[in-house]
């Protein structure tokens, strides 16, 4: 009896240092249910020294405001140890909806050691208190992204521009930011203004003195009618927040926090072009232009080069619709035209002009005419279609061979009269002497064995020549790598032409890039955002570091047709462009 009362006090005291040895990890969060607009703590407290190697879990549909930082609370109480390690964040929903915090890793003693998942519930927005001294309300009241769009009610292909403010107030200090999420224009042609300084400048917001600085500007073209959305800019701040108190020497002591904030979602109500008096040639032009049709020379001899432009000037659309092509009558010889855009973007929109300009060589004589060439465009201003004819070009070929005739094939020479005389039949040969006249014999000559064994000849050439034919279609690599280039070779053609013209090659460029993306891709690049195009790669199974690349090449196009250049640098760009567009090729 004894032994079994002693047996069983072991029993629990190794039982008791057993469970006081053991390790324990979990998530704790100050609250798990919270409006969209609020924010949480999140805790990983782990009880046991000596654990490391502290992973966190992937924060999907939040975002990180503040955090990580660490803590640790040793204490000793009534002869009894206490230790905890904890890792906090603060977080921010994304959206609304039911979501699962998982669980985070450390380790401890050679073993991985997971926490416990924990479900958040986040609804709609909540009003939140306005406390005067929380520096989350202070932040809130005197920081103000913004964003102003110049028409929330165009046509479609109607030019609008849209441009992003951050407003501070005197009372506070902004130490640091950064955009957390750019804004996105499903729906709209879109190209960015270069910000090329950030100046603060002085303005109002809301009837109140602010200062302010420009962020971002972007010309929008609407593709299509209806409401489309332009999606926030969202950015992160450091925070400089008077607390209220000062210090020995009578200065404002500040404190500095983490806040975000993002631009209201600007709805634009697009307007579908009339279709009461709506030409049929009118491809899509919106617009204030002009349109011209001229020859470089008019007289000129056969065989002669003259030149005739089609240009379209004026501000609007130019980039997004094609010019009206000229008809040459079928004596003249045309060349495919050179295309060329002078285009610059600017908040007003797109101003300048694009022209095709094609040669024309005549080959006979006489006197061509060029039918007259017509422009339809919409203008928003006036709300209504305009057409604009330019008249027929004539073409004088002075000199050259005459146009065939189909009634001179046949010469009829004029009939003439016989007269007989008695001498018409005075002599009769009634003997002959003919000889045969045979210069030469096909037969047993050297041509008819030549001909005779050349098929056998031919065998062995045809045979080695298969085989040729055979190894290259074996060769998967080689083929795919000699296809790729010859497509990069294509789509480049017009940009390597352009090449020592700095802003008409980038043009040129640019637009390849999207051509061959829209070839692959089925899809409109042009119309959408550079994020949109590298998920879009993603998804199609294009590796980063290539997607990172055609990134580059595209987003150079934009910025260094306004920035100095050379020729060497132009044609590094288009081999970065071929490279590119032969390893996007080769995977997909």
């Amino acid at each position: 009896m004894k032994f079994l009362k002693i047996y069983i006090l072991g029993f629990l005291v190794c039982t008791s240092q057993l469970l006081s040895a053991q390790i324990e990890f979990k998530t704790d969060v100050s609250k798990n249910k919270l409006g969209v607009n609020q924010r949480f703590k999140v805790q990983f407290s782990v009880n046991k020294q000596g654990a490391d190697n502290f992973a966190a879990p992937s924060f999907n549909n939040f975002t990180i405001v503040g955090g990580p930082s660490s803590s640790v609370n040793q204490s000793w109480i009534n002869g009894k140890a206490s230790y905890s390690q904890s890792y906090i964040y603060i977080l921010e929903p994304k959206k609304e909806g039911e979501f699962t915090i998982a669980p985070a890793s450390i380790e401890y003693d050679g073993e991985i050691i997971k926490s416990n998942p924990v479900k958040i519930t986040v609804v709609k927005a909540v009003d939140i208190p306005k406390d005067p001294n929380n520096p989350e309300y202070i932040a809130q009241q005197n920081i103000h992204l913004v964003a102003e769009v110049s028409n929330l009610k165009p046509y479609v292909g109607e030019g609008i521009y849209v441009v992003y403010k951050l407003y501070v107030s005197e009372n506070i200090s902004v130490n640091d930011w950064r955009v957390s999420e750019s804004p996105q224009y499903n729906g709209f042609w879109n190209q960015d203004i270069e910000v090329k300084e950030i100046s603060v400048k002085k303005g109002e917001y809301n009837g109140e003195d602010y200062r302010y600085i420009i962020l971002k500007r972007a010309v929008l073209i609407p593709q299509r009618e209806g409401n489309l959305k332009i999606e926030p800019m969202k950015m992160s701040f450091s925070v400089g927040v008077p607390t209220g108190r000062g210090d020995f020497f009578g200065n404002m002591i500040t404190k500095n926090i983490n806040y975000s904030a993002s631009s209201a979602i600007k709805t634009v109500n697009v307007k579908a072009l009339p279709l009461a008096g709506k030409p049929i040639d009118f491809n899509g032009a919106v617009g204030e232009f002009d349109f011209k049709v001229a020859a470089n020379k008019n007289v000129l001899k056969a065989n002669d080069a003259a030149q005739i432009k089609v240009e379209v000037s004026g501000k609007g659309n130019l980039k997004l619709f094609e010019i009206p092509k000229i008809t040459t009558p079928s004596e003249l010889e045309v060349y495919t035209p050179e295309h060329k855009e002078n285009v610059a973007t600017a908040l007003t929109g797109l101003r300048g002009s694009v022209a095709d300009t094609y040669t024309v060589v005549p080959q006979y004589k006489g006197k061509y005419k060029i039918p007259e060439v017509s422009f339809t465009y919409f203008n928003p201003k006036e709300e209504k279609y305009n057409t604009i004819k330019a008249p027929a070009i004539f073409v004088n070929v002075t000199e050259g061979k005459e146009l065939p005739s189909s009634n001179n094939n046949v010469a009829v020479s004029p009939k003439q009269r016989v007269v007989g005389t008695d001498n018409n039949f005075r002599f009769i040969a009634l003997d002959s002497e003919l000889e045969a006249n045979v210069k030469s014999q096909f037969l047993d000559s050297d041509l008819f064995y030549l001909l005779l064994f050349l098929p056998f000849l031919a065998i062995p050439i045809g045979v080695l020549i298969g085989k040729k034919r055979a190894e290259r279609a074996r060769d998967v690599f080689g083929n795919k790598i000699r296809k790729a280039d010859r497509l990069a070779k294509k789509y480049l053609s017009q940009a390597k032409k352009e090449l020592g013209n700095q802003e008409a090659f980038y043009i040129a460029l640019e637009r390849a890039l999207h051509n061959f993306l829209k070839a692959k891709l089925l899809v409109e690049t042009s119309d959408i955002s550079s994020e949109r195009i590298a998920e879009i790669l993603t998804e199609k199974g294009v590796d980063s570091e290539t997607i990172k690349q055609f990134m580059n090449v595209l987003n150079s196009c934009n910025f260094a047709r306004y920035t100095p250049t050379t020729n060497v640098m132009m044609e590094q760009e288009l081999e970065k462009a071929k490279e590119v567009i032969t390893n996007i090729d080769k995977q997909l």
